[in-house]
């Protein structure tokens, strides 16, 4: 039969790719003959499932699943994974129910090859939105089961060593794909051997040219630089065996992707990276590390800053060793590792390294416990926004962290580089994140955007009722603390929708004289299914958000025979602070007391414009979106506000401008400078202020100044509001005027 040849491992031509022979003779060196025997069957099963389906090489299908095994069997993983790894696209390409893979292989193989499977069947609104869904699938997963990713990278890895056959366009996507999430995952959970070579097959099939260009450029370069170093790895051996340490020095060549990388991150050609090669030293015992590293810096001078030690402080992923560079022979840097052979193993293999062969649970190594509390938080992620952003989320954790800081009570925090003051109050905890005001960084005082340094203590100081500011999100780096300002906000902007809603429903059945009290039950219900709405919660916050019409909504709630009333209905009366969706638009800056234009805008909510402001002029093509507003008596915040001050160029102009500013009482939130022909200038400065009142104290103390020669406030609209000769007047009108 097709399938009996294929397990063979015999491809088109007679070429051979690892089989079952294969697979099963590295299973049976570690593995009882009783789960072989499951394995053996697994892989009859899974021929015969797919037999007839063959891969865009030409192979038949089922040599695909099988080599994906072997990948996973040189892992010595257990025998759950590797029946997983062999029937992860039995549910997915055949007709082969979940349920029947459960009663032959168990529940946890079932779940397993679940856990890969792809969503195929649900529709997507684009491809992008079905990737980011299968990977939060998948991600999740593994919050059950780690295993679900080894089984994935495993079948990515085999994919991309035979991407070949794929057309060019599914080539690089593919590979790009490899390169952003798949080898960053697998450095993230230690698997170095697998992220070494998803990086080397990626980088070849994204970037051919560059790839080839770079790999014959090495391979010149090679032959020099290997002697070179085997007279380093002598002498260094000599050394060791002279204190007695027994130690394996080894020689390794840099990866090429990372060797493609640094040079784009130095902006450097090839001859100028002159580290392609290092040394790494395998010892017996930890302290043994250390007394190596002595040696070692006694044979070379140490370059200053470049020694790691990842053995007290391991990287989040679990990796342990002690790096240094040294300054060898013709000061040509040398990069060194020292660690044990458990620590090699660990770095190689990753949360793999210890795991339970034969019973499959996975044991409690530090590697397996960080990658458990890594995906923990993805539980916390995902439930926070959409498919792609939850994708988004999770590529800012993916890379290695720099930074490591302390809290008061020496616990270390690995963040990733560029991590701020908020990422370290979300580190430590949720709530502190969410009611932190205030920080210490060694002792001192700090704003909350400050970037953090290596080795630096961080204290967080919390007040009960304090929470999250919007602006977070515009500097914190960690998805922990994005992902929960977000949801933060989506709660209190959802909240704030629904109580806007109410009040614009109320005014507009308002001017049927009715109230929503006065509306029937089943009259709301018919409404609420015509519209596709749960409950008059979701339609208030589709109506707070604009993207439903109030108006519209309230005709269809009226009872039969009722007309539109006479009386205008009351103004809503806005105040400043009505958070999220009441915004104040930035073209013209509207200020209490000026007369003011409101029309709801989709998706955010009630828009405040002048009515002077240009911009105001489309949207009284919609009167349908038109909402009259009213300021209340007593604003309760500051407003932005821009004036424009024409000035003669002299030294000090712009101190002196400022420090009027500053003298009423004003903060000056931003300021730019235009020069003019001659020796005038144009000062534009943002404000914040009161109300009209306090702009145009303002702007009576500024245009004193003997350097000004004139002063307006700025406005997208027909004509200045003000002018150097007509501004206390027009002001002190507006004073007095209300809309």
């Amino acid at each position: 039969m097709e399938y009996a040849s294929s397990l063979l491992g015999l491809l088109p031509g007679g070429r051979r790719t690892p089989g079952l022979k294969d697979l099963l003779a590295t299973v049976g060196s570690y593995l009882p003959p009783e789960q072989v025997a499951r394995i053996r069957a697994a892989a009859e099963f899974g021929a015969s499932a797919h037999q007839g389906q063959k891969r865009l090489s030409g192979e038949p299908f089922i040599a695909h699943p099988v080599a994906t095994a072997a990948i996973l069997a040189d892992l010595r993983l257990d025998a759950d994974t590797l029946i997983a790894a062999i029937l992860h696209d039995v549910i997915e390409d055949t007709p082969t129910p979940k349920d029947q893979l459960a009663a032959r292989f168990g529940a946890d193989v079932a779940e397993l090859v679940d856990g890969v499977t792809k969503l195929d069947a649900i529709q997507f609104k684009s491809r992008e939105e079905a990737q980011a869904e299968s990977f939060r699938k998948m991600l999740l997963a593994m919050v059950r089961d780690l295993r679900v990713i080894l089984v994935k990278l495993a079948d990515r890895t085999h994919n991309m060593r035979t991407i070949q056959a794929m057309p060019p366009h599914r080539r690089r996507a593919i590979a790009g794909e490899t390169l952003e999430i798949y080898a960053p995952i697998a450095e993230r959970l230690g698997l170095y051997s697998l992220k070494l070579e998803l990086e080397e097959l990626g980088f070849r099939a994204l970037y051919p040219r560059r790839y080839r260009v770079l790999e014959h450029a090495l391979r010149k370069a090679r032959g020099n630089q290997k002697e070179f170093l085997k007279k380093i790895e002598r002498q260094l051996s000599e050394a060791l065996a002279k204190r007695g340490i027994q130690a394996r020095v080894e020689m390794r060549e840099k990866h090429l992707y990372s060797i493609y990388k640094k040079m784009l991150r130095k902006r450097a050609s090839l001859t100028e990276i002159v580290d392609v090669y290092g040394l790494r030293i395998i010892v017996d015992e930890l302290d043994t590390c250390y007394r190596t590293i002595g040696v070692v810096h006694a044979v070379f001078r140490p370059m200053p800053g470049r020694f790691k030690d990842y053995i007290a402080i391991p990287r989040v992923n679990g990796y342990q060793s002690l790096h240094t560079t040294l300054f060898g022979p013709n000061a040509v840097p040398i990069e060194v590792q020292i660690r044990t052979e458990d620590m090699d193993r660990v770095a190689e293999s990753g949360i793999a390294a210890h795991w339970k062969y034969k019973t499959g649970e996975a044991g409690g190594s530090l590697q397996q416990e960080s990658a458990r509390e890594w995906l923990s938080g993805l539980v916390a992620l995902q439930e926070n926004g959409n498919s792609e952003e939850f994708l988004e989320s999770v590529k800012v954790d993916l890379y290695p962290d720099k930074v490591y800081v302390f809290t008061p009570k020496g616990r270390i925090l690995r963040l990733p580089s560029g991590a701020t003051v908020v990422d370290f109050a979300y580190a430590v905890h949720t709530d502190v994140g969410n009611r932190c005001v205030a920080a210490k960084v060694d002792r001192r005082l700090t704003p909350l955007r400050t970037v953090l340094r290596n080795g630096q203590t961080v204290e967080i100081i919390t007040a009960k009722g304090a929470v999250p500011n919007p602006a977070w999100v515009g500097f914190v780096v960690t998805a922990k603390a994005r992902s929960a300002i977000r949801h933060y906000l989506k709660g209190l902007r959802r909240s704030e929708a629904i109580a806007l809603g109410q009040r614009l429903l109320a005014q507009a059945l308002e001017e049927f004289h009715l109230s929503l009290e006065d509306v029937a039950p089943e009259t709301c219900a018919a409404t609420l299914a015509e519209l596709g709405m749960q409950d008059m919660n979701e339609l208030n916050e589709k109506i707070g958000l604009g993207e439903r019409l109030a108006p519209l909504v309230a005709r269809r709630l009226l009872p039969t025979g009722v007309e539109p009333g006479t009386t205008l209905p009351a103004p809503l009366a806005i105040a400043g602070t009505e958070g999220l969706l009441v915004s104040y638009a930035r073209c013209c800056f509207p200020l209490p007391n000026d007369p003011v234009f409101a029309f709801l805008s989709a998706g955010r909510g009630v828009v405040i414009h002048r009515e002077r402001c240009v911009n105001v002029e489309d949207y009284r093509k919609h009167p349908e979106k038109w909402l009259p507003v009213s300021w209340q008596s007593a604003p309760e915040r500051r407003f932005s506000s821009e004036i424009r001050v024409d000035v003669v160029n002299r030294t000090g102009v712009l101190a002196h401008v400022a420090a009027a500013i500053a003298s009423a009482d004003t903060n000056i939130h931003h300021v730019s400078i235009e020069e003019q022909e001659g020796d005038a200038s144009i000062l534009t400065f943002e404000l914040k202020v009161r109300d009209r009142k306090q702009l145009a104290q303002v702007m009576r103390v500024v245009r004193r100044l003997p350097d000004v020669t004139r002063v307006t406030r700025t406005i997208a609209a027909h004509a200045p509001e003000t002018s150097s000769n007509s501004d206390d007047a027009d002001d002190a009108e507006a004073n007095s005027r209300t809309p």
